[in-house]
């Protein structure tokens, strides 16, 4: 069997999930449209915009085909955004072997049909959404990269395709575990950035770490309801992908949506916040689609209500705290009903 490993695209994810599996003595290569970066990546064993100060192995080649890059591969793992990844999946269709094991970390919708990005693999690719694997879990690439110790999780309605993918990245500093509820690990991994953004916003306001533990706490239980009644297992949120995703990217200056959510508290406005980043912050689109996806399935999501309204109705970010914090009175209790409640402990 191939040793070759394909990665789409060279973003900090990707390229901090590349080197990985250069780790594993892989032979991995990564592909990306901007030939000045794979010209860094090749050459200087860099890639500065996404992973300032790291110094590449000289082993992680680079290369703007695509055929070039999927060519002979075992295995592609897929880290485009989110907005990205239809594109990219129909120019992979081409060229990926039929056998080939497809796993994706991206972390987001595709807005216009709010579907999840196994789904519109599948679609792209013609393959069974049961057989694409998806990895996450809190994982900094800039910490990844530096083979801080790490804990994911891969999910896939195949366990042959799980523990492929197990096998393909686990070493002594990234640890994997296996998941077979896809949907919910998808979901949290998506979910959990909407409550980051809250946090940093919380954190730029000035509030505290009362409210932001109020906002991690109660962000896990609408993210939960929601996650319910999509098709997940209620106790994927409080595995890796959900309180351990939540946990550290609400928490760390590390996070995109920590920071977006920061500058937003201290009065910056959404265009401004964006284009200081440089780089997605996939909770802006991921709260877009969360508000339309709590309308369709009737499912209360106050926090990413609250959120929606800041990011795009110009809401501003205090009266959104107020308006969560004088909402009528509720028990704890309420982020599932009590049949789902017995069908998981049954």
């Amino acid at each position: 069997m191939s040793d070759k490993v394909a990665v789409l695209v060279a973003g900090s994810w990707g390229t901090a999930l590349a080197s990985v599996l250069v780790s594993k003595k892989l032979n991995v290569m990564i592909w990306s449209r901007n030939a000045e970066q794979v010209r860094e990546i090749n050459e200087q064993h860099s890639n500065h915009r996404y992973l300032k100060g790291i110094t590449l192995s000289p082993q992680l080649k680079a290369t703007t085909d695509m055929e070039e890059a999927v060519r002979g591969a075992a295995a592609v793992l897929i880290a485009a955004p989110s907005s990205a990844m239809r594109s990219v999946c129909s120019q992979l269709k081409s060229c990926v072997k039929d056998n080939a094991l497809i796993i994706h970390a991206t972390k987001g919708f595709e807005i216009e049909s709010l579907k999840r990005m196994s789904t519109v693999i599948s679609e792209e690719l013609g393959r069974s959404e049961g057989d694409i694997v998806v990895l996450s879990g809190p994982s900094h690439a800039e910490e990844v990269i530096r083979q801080c110790p790490t804990t994911v999780v891969v999910a896939s309605a195949s366990s042959e395709a799980a523990a492929a993918a197990q096998d393909l990245f686990m070493n002594h500093d990234f640890r994997v575990y296996t998941n077979r509820d896809m949907i919910g690990v998808e979901l949290a991994g998506a979910f959990k950035n909407i409550i980051a953004l809250g946090a940093g916003m919380s954190d730029g306001l000035g509030f505290g770490d009362n409210a932001k533990a109020a906002l991690l706490t109660r962000g896990l239980a609408e993210i939960t309801r929601i996650g319910i009644e999509m098709g997940s297992n209620p106790l994927t949120f409080a595995g890796l992908a959900g309180i351990g995703d939540l946990v550290v990217t609400a928490t760390s200056r590390h996070s995109r949506n920590w920071r977006a959510g920061y500058l937003l508290g201290e009065g910056k406005a959404l265009e401004e916040v964006l284009s200081s980043m440089g780089m997605v912050v996939e909770g802006v689109r991921t709260t877009q689609a969360a508000f339309a996806l709590s309308e369709k399935h009737g499912v209360q999501m106050p926090i990413a209500d609250q959120l929606y309204h800041v990011l795009f109705k110009q809401r501003d970010p205090r009266t959104a705290v107020m308006n969560l914090m004088g909402r009528d009175p509720k028990t704890e209790m309420e982020m599932m009903p009590l049949q789902t409640w017995e069908q998981w402990h049954s």
